[in-house]
């Protein structure tokens, strides 16, 4: 039996595809896997629709081992961070492999070569090409299943790259959060909210058409970059990017879901966003959107009991002044009525403490944990 692997570098349209679909193949009867839209990942990855290689530079990878394949990989440079960050990196994404530390080690070889190749100084990943792509190697919570923003994977990635003499650069954490009824929720939260409302002269604003969103959009994307532009994985969201973020998510989301909160003078200062959960239909429509199985995606829209807690912003002049209690008792509003039971979170940095402690308000559970690794190259 011939136990070489040998390494391809792709670059077509064809092996895109090829690319995209070996999860399918290596997680194929996981109940916890959930398939991504495949032409979305295409389109993620292909310079001619991801305006990203405006200031990166990609290289793909996939391992074979005789005409079957065992691996992928992708390799990144964001030119951004490092010519404004000065943080030399090298990224790593779309890593997964079959349980052979032999292949991880030729496909990372693959990635520490391009970052050689550009003068980088280290390696980090799984991450995508900017803040706002799928991240963070899951090290908890495997009998778990993904949500259609996050990543999953098997026990062993971890172990393989700490064989590589990787380190764990950040954790994430997520919680799964039991929504209780109104009157039953914490009263601190309703109380605090209206408190709050009144001391700074604030109004939420409530959508009933994705159209009435689109004014705020670029408002919620700048106050994204307020919020967070102080984290250690922060890199600055360009123009372009928000728009392809628009196209791309858009169309997944209810504008109920959507809170915001403005100053008396029409100004963002807090926004949240919430989705119905996707990851059962995800799993129905196999990463194929058609006529046939759109139905899936329609019943996840209207007919859910869980949610997935998306982004959340909030102006530095008014973070830690309980903003988030405004934004949390409406959600609170929206899922009872709704008939929401359940909410998932994004994966928070574990040094995120002040969100965090919001959730002990709440019946709830740390249900999984990530991490990016690293290591000099």
């Amino acid at each position: 039996m011939n136990n070489k692997v040998t390494i391809k570098e792709i670059n077509s349209k064809t092996d895109y595809n090829t690319f995209v679909m070996f999860p399918f193949e290596l997680y194929r009867g996981n109940p916890y896997w959930v398939p991504p839209i495949i032409n979305e990942e295409i389109e993620t990855i292909d310079p001619i629709f991801n305006p990203v290689y405006k200031n990166a530079d990609a290289r793909f990878y996939l391992a074979y081992r005789e005409d079957k394949i065992v691996g992928r990989i992708a390799a990144m440079v964001n030119w951004i961070e490092v010519n404004e960050l000065n943080k030399r990196k090298v990224r790593f994404g779309w890593y997964d492999a079959i349980d052979d530390v032999r292949v991880s080690k030729l496909l990372m070889d693959q990635v520490i070569a391009f970052g050689k190749e550009h003068k980088l100084e280290f390696i980090e990943g799984p991450v995508g090409f900017s803040n706002l792509d799928k991240a963070g190697l899951l090290i908890e919570g495997f009998e778990e299943r993904n949500t259609m923003i996050t990543l999953y994977n098997a026990p062993y990635y971890q172990k393989h790259l700490e064989s590589l003499d990787f380190s764990i650069q950040a954790k994430w954490v997520e919680y799964e959060i039991k929504i209780s009824n109104f009157e039953n929720s914490p009263e601190k939260i309703k109380r605090f909210s209206s408190v709050i409302l009144d001391r700074y002269n604030l109004k939420i604003l409530h959508f009933k058409k994705r159209k009435d969103i689109l004014p705020y959009v670029d408002q919620m994307f700048k106050l994204l970059g307020e919020t967070y532009n102080n984290l250690q994985t922060y890199v600055p969201i360009q123009d372009y990017q928000v728009q392809h973020y628009k196209d791309r998510y858009l169309k997944f989301i209810k504008p109920d879901f959507i809170k915001c909160v403005v100053d008396k003078n029409e100004r963002l200062i807090a926004f949240a966003i919430t989705m119905p959960s996707f990851t059962k239909a995800l799993q129905k429509i196999n990463g194929k959107i058609n006529f046939f199985n759109f139905y899936h995606l329609l019943k996840a829209m209207m007919f859910n009991n869980r949610a997935s807690f998306y982004l959340i912003g909030v102006h530095p002049d008014f973070q830690n002044k309980g903003i988030t209690a405004i934004i949390f008792n409406e959600i609170q509003k929206l899922f009872n009525k709704r008939k929401i039971t359940i909410v998932e979170t994004n994966p928070e940095l574990e040094e995120n403490l002040a969100i965090q402690k919001l959730w002990k308000n709440y019946e709830n559970r740390q249900h999984k944990k990530r991490a990016t690794f690293t290591k000099t190259i």
